[in-house]
């Protein structure tokens, strides 16, 4: 089982494993591509708030950690669609890949969004975006696109849809780290609620808890619209679960009085991977991710080199990894 120490996820075969890695023991495993969007709103007191999702405890990965809609890049996210706003290219550019590969991570972010939370950044045109995407029929296409019974590509078409990549901005981008079994290269972006469309439910009918709403979802079972420093606190205080790109991408935020100025800010982000760094020191394990130092921690090991405990590092929270939302 995975523990943690104040918010932040930590699971006991890390220093195992980061011991085979050092070792030259362990392969490590090739990233998937993944995108996951901060979709903003802003409150009705001023500020903006995020739409965060509850893992379901059940998952095998970061059960019970609040994160974003997002998901892995589907090989059919390259099929051809129409398109608007800064051309493949340009998107190849800002983030460092060849232009197909940013078509399908700009792809994957609009559809896991789509599927996680019903939010559609798509449009009948280069200038309009669909204001409902409630009714039977629109949540029969999620359910297909869910189960990967449907493209993205034909539902977009089908439907008459451009997807509208200029309501997204690439905010930051992490990898899981090398001694993780699951490994994902995910590109964070943001994204503003557009005007007229809401958030599915997510959960158990009962007892959502404050700020939550039921529903029904195979990952989630909670959804709330939270204000970034909220959040934050939350995980500082070790109510709220959250591995390193989550809470380190909820800090970025904090500056920002609306959503449309986080969103004026996409531009100016640093998009350098962030991948941890596992090293061994005299008779303890460091562990960090470069420019974040607030998740560096030591784990201590016994004198035949084995973890200590193998559940909590020795100073402070527990790390944890690059996750695909």
């Amino acid at each position: 089982m995975s523990s943690t120490t104040n918010g932040q996820w930590y699971p006991p075969e890390w220093p195992d494993r980061i011991r085979a890695l050092a070792n030259g023991e362990l392969t490590p495993a090739e990233p998937r591509r993944a995108a996951t969007v901060l979709l903003l709103r802003d409150a009705a007191s001023g500020g903006p708030t995020v739409h965060m999702l509850r893992r379901r405890t059940s998952m095998a990965f970061a059960g019970g950690a609040y994160a974003y809609p997002g998901g892995s890049v589907d090989p059919r996210d390259e099929r051809p669609v129409a398109w608007a706003g800064p051309s493949r290219a340009q998107w190849a550019v800002r983030m460092g890949v060849d232009p197909a590969t940013a078509q399908t991570i700009v792809c994957a972010a609009v559809r896991e969004t789509f599927e996680e939370s019903g939010v559609l950044l798509a449009g009948p045109s280069a200038e309009t975006v669909v204001t409902d995407t409630t009714g039977e029929d629109w949540e029969a296409d999620r359910a297909a696109l869910v189960a990967h019974e449907l493209s993205f590509a034909d539902f977009l078409g089908r439907r008459g849809l451009v997807l509208r990549s200029d309501l997204l901005g690439a905010w930051a981008r992490w990898i899981t780290p090398e001694f993780e079994p699951r490994r994902y290269d995910t590109w964070f972006f943001v994204a503003a609620l557009p005007e007229g469309q809401r958030t599915l439910p997510q959960g158990p009918a009962a007892s959502p808890g404050p700020g939550g709403t039921p529903g029904a979802s195979t990952e989630a079972d909670l959804a709330v619209w939270i204000r970034p420093e909220e959040a934050a606190a939350g995980y500082d205080r070790g109510e709220l679960l959250m591995m390193p790109p989550t809470i380190a991408t909820l800090r970025s935020l904090q500056p920002y009085a609306t959503a449309a100025d986080a969103l004026g800010a996409a531009e100016a982000q640093n998009l350098t991977p962030v991948l941890a760094q596992a090293r061994l020191v005299g008779g303890e394990i460091e562990l960090s991710w470069p420019g974040h130092d607030e998740f560096t921690k030591h784990i201590a090991q016994d004198d035949d080199g084995a973890p200590g405990d193998g559940h909590s590092p020795s100073d402070g929270p527990g790390p944890s990894g690059g996750t695909p939302a």
